[in-house]
Parts: structure tokens; sequence; C-alpha cells
């Protein structure tokens, strides 16, 4: 049953069925049950979710430097003079920078690039966030990029597209060490893992 041919009595609660079941992983019976158990919560909880949902996307903007989403550009991240700015660690999807924030064994700024080289999804270069990534890389006061995308076969190829397409021969690239599971992600791996892949880090 999809949420087009729902048998209900409420327009609205069809089509909130209907919006949910757009959202990734959720089919026409989450998607029910999800719109079931928004109407039974208490009226302000309901106004509150719906108020979480318009602010996120009002407030929320790619930061100017590293791609990540945030309130403000630039973000919390980049703005820290704290943090080492010759070192850059290429992510595929924010929460991914989260994800190694955990483990307090990187230092130094982030890039995100939303996304992986993926053909057979129709999701080329262009698509990501490479070129800004290569844009900064070709300033002279960055020394090494740490690609820490995910170890899947797409997220291979966008690792090996990154080190064909630097203007520079003089930047250390390197790939966090083969300790995360192949074919694994890296927002699912424990805190651990993440760190002592940091530490074994290898030239690519």
């Amino acid at each position: 049953m999809t949420p087009d041919n729902l048998p209900s009595a409420s327009p609205s609660l069809a089509r909130l069925v209907q919006e949910l079941n757009r959202l990734p992983g959720i089919g026409p019976k989450s998607a029910q049950r999800l719109a079931y158990h928004i109407i039974r919560l208490p009226a302000e909880e309901a106004y509150a979710l719906a108020e979480a949902v318009t602010a996120v996307k009002q407030n929320t903007v790619y930061c100017g430097e590293c791609q990540n989403l945030a309130e403000a550009t630039p973000c919390a991240i980049c703005a820290d003079s704290r943090r080492t700015r010759s070192i850059i660690c290429v992510v595929e999807e924010p929460m991914d920078v989260l994800a190694l924030e955990r483990t307090r064994s990187f230092r130094g700024l982030y890039h995100v690039l939303h996304g992986v080289i993926s053909p057979i999804n129709g999701v080329g270069p262009d698509q990501l966030k490479l070129r800004e990534l290569l844009s900064r890389l070709s300033e002279p006061d960055v020394t090494e990029l740490v690609v820490a995308t995910n170890p899947t076969l797409e997220g291979e190829a966008t690792a090996m597209y990154i080190r064909r397409h630097l203007a520079r021969d003089d930047l250390r690239v390197t790939r966090l060490a083969r300790g995360l599971p192949v074919g694994g992600s890296l927002e699912y791996t424990d805190e651990t893992t993440l760190s002592r892949a940091f530490q074994g880090r290898q030239d690519l």
C-alpha cells in the first residue's frame, strides 16, 4: 500500500504520510506509523517539531570554507584559531565530521564533499564540492590532505579522482589506515577505531 492510495478520511494525514515517505529509509508503513505518532503527540510537541524543521531550513548554510552545514560562515571549526590550518581532512558527509570530532584525534580543518562520485547513481564530480576542495588545496599554506572517504568502491574512486586532479606535487596526501572495515561508514565506526585509523594514516 502506498501513500497515494492510503485509505484515509483526512487529506492532511494522507499528505503527511506522503511527505514522510519521501525521506530516505522511510517506506510506506514506517511513514504511516510516524504520521500517527505525530498525531498523538501533545500539540506543543508537534508544533516544536514543525518549528525545528522550519528553523533548520531557514538558518542552515554551507560554510564558505569547508562546505560543512552551519548557521554562520565560517563555521565554528574553521573560525577556531587553535586548529592546525595546514592539514585538511576531506570527508563525504557532515555526519563524518561529527564522528571524527568525537575521537579528538584530529585538530586540523575539514572539507565536506556532500557525497561521492557514483556514475551508477548519476553523481559526477560536478555534483560534489570538489572544485572548492581543489581550490583550497592550491594554497601553499596547506601541506597535507587526509583523505577520509569511506572504504567503498565509490569512496575509493572519489579518493583517486582527488589525487589525480591535484595541482601541486609537493602536497602530502594520506589515507586513513585500514583499521576501518571495508564497505563500512565513518558515521557508524567506533571512536577507538577512528582514532587508530588517524594515527596510522598512510601516504596515498
